[in-house]
Formats: structure tokens, sequence, C-alpha cells
């Protein structure tokens, strides 16, 4: 319980969905939490808000600063970075979990698409991740997860929508490229990705969508695997990308059934079957 108590996290995307399961597991092992998210406002596809969680990560024990805001633009980047210095006094961990993705064959994608994805999952998290790093230097045990998938070369996955599969793969090379470059600063960064399909409102609002949600973990998951990775001191996890079912179990979690998804959930993309 003490590996999280007062320590701030500052994560993107989190009014729902993986954000939030990583927001609320946090938050019930004592942490600060600071939710940048557009959605100030009920959407008629999309459950919560950005206060409606904050009112989440309370409940669960924690305290949680909203900040109604978009990735992409530095300032309200920034705005979400201040507000954590300024309720709790820095910036321990940020979760760039803000993503966009559209997977049209390559003729039939707009070019606005295009742009969404590279300036969601690839500007937003360089954003992010600048305006905290003056904080996590110093921090005396500072995380940067980027919910991003190892990089796989399968050219079936290159070749299944290489402009998604290049921005989730760029958010993975600026991670790495942060434990390279920020080896000697004491902060560990590391990507998580899902082995499995998660039951968001993404997979909520997909054609077939109730198979699919029959054969998907809960968020509760990726949260469980975030908190394991912030458990373990930054140097052991830096430059390391993590699925999210491996990890737990080398936690000593060997049923994994809580989650749900039944006894054939459905592979995420970029995992191959074994």
């Amino acid at each position: 319980m003490s590996a999280l108590t007062d320590r701030t996290l500052v994560v993107s995307g989190g009014s729902r969905g993986i954000g939030l399961a990583i927001a609320l597991a946090a938050a019930a092992r004592g942490a600060n939490v600071v939710l940048l998210a557009k959605t100030a406002e009920p959407h008629p596809k999309l459950p919560g808000t950005v206060h409606t969680a904050v009112a989440e990560v309370e409940a669960a024990g924690g305290k949680g600063v909203a900040v109604v805001g978009d990735v992409r633009k530095e300032e309200d980047v920034q705005r979400a970075v201040d507000a954590a210095v300024e309720h709790f006094g820095g910036v321990d961990i940020v979760v760039n979990n803000a993503s966009a993705i559209a997977t049209e064959p390559t003729e039939q994608l707009a070019a606005k698409k295009f742009d969404l994805m590279m300036d969601i999952n690839v500007r937003g998290t360089f954003l992010l991740t600048k305006a905290a790093l003056p904080y996590l230097r110093k921090s005396p045990d500072a995380h940067v997860i980027t919910l991003a998938p190892p990089l796989n070369m399968n050219p079936h996955w290159l070749g299944a929508h290489p402009s998604y599969t290049l921005s989730k793969y760029g958010m993975t090379l600026l991670s790495r490229g942060w434990a390279a470059e920020y080896a000697d600063a004491g902060i560990g960064f590391s990507c998580l990705w899902p082995q499995t399909y998660i039951a968001t409102a993404a997979v909520a609002n997909a054609p077939n969508f109730q198979e699919m949600l029959g054969r998907s973990r809960d968020p509760q998951i990726m949260g469980d695997a975030a908190a394991a990775i912030l458990s373990r001191p930054a140097a052991d996890v830096n430059g390391k990308c993590f699925i999210d079912s491996e990890l737990l179990k080398q936690s000593g979690v060997t049923d994994l059934s809580r989650y749900g998804g039944g006894d054939d959930p459905i592979l995420d993309i970029f995992v191959d079957k074994s």
C-alpha cells in the first residue's frame, strides 16, 4: 500500500477506460491523481466525464484534480502539470494513455485521421512527458508509463494498418529513446500493453460488440499491471515493454479469471498467437 502513498500521477485521457482504471488502481494505493481529458460534459456514446472520474478517484481513496484540456495543445498539457505542482507539490508519475485509432486501409484513410493519430499518440506523449520532466527529475522514484506495444515487426502487424502502427510504435520509440536519453536521471520509462481486448468504449461501440465485450478483459487488469510497474524501482523497469498478463503472472497473480474475457479472450493488436 505504501508504494504509491502521496505520490502524484498525471494521466492523459483519464476520464474512462484504461486511463481511469490506472488512476483508480493508483488512488486505491493512496496516490494523488491529476486527470487531463477533453470530456467536460456527458457524451451520448461515451461514459463519464473528467469530473465523474475524479469523483471515482476520491471514492477509491485518493485525491484527484480534473483538468479539462486537449493533450495535443501545449498550453493544456502545461496546465495539467501546473495543477499537479499547485495541488500536490510536484509530479512523480506520468501515464501517457490518450490515444486515437483508425485502421482503415491506406487508400481509404483520411489525411485528417492520420494527422489525429500522430497528434494525439505521438505529439501528446511528447508534450506531456516534456512538460513533466523538470519535476520527474526531482522525484525520488519517478516513472513514465506509456500505453504502447512492444515493437513487433511481424509483417502482419506492419501491413494491417501501417498508419496506426506507426503512431503506436512512435510512442514506444519515444519511451525507449527517453530511457536511453535520461538513463542517469533516475526515471523509469516503460511501456504497457494488454494481451487481450479490453472492455472499453471503443469495443462497446464497435460492430459485433456483444461478442467482443464477452471476450474482453476488464480495464482493471491494466490498472493492476500499471500498479505492479509502479511498485518496482524505476531502474528495474526503465526501457522495458510489458504485457499486462505476463507482468501480473511475474508478480504472483496466477488466476486472471477475475478480469473476465472468458476462456478464449481476443488477442489484442500487435500480440502474436503463442
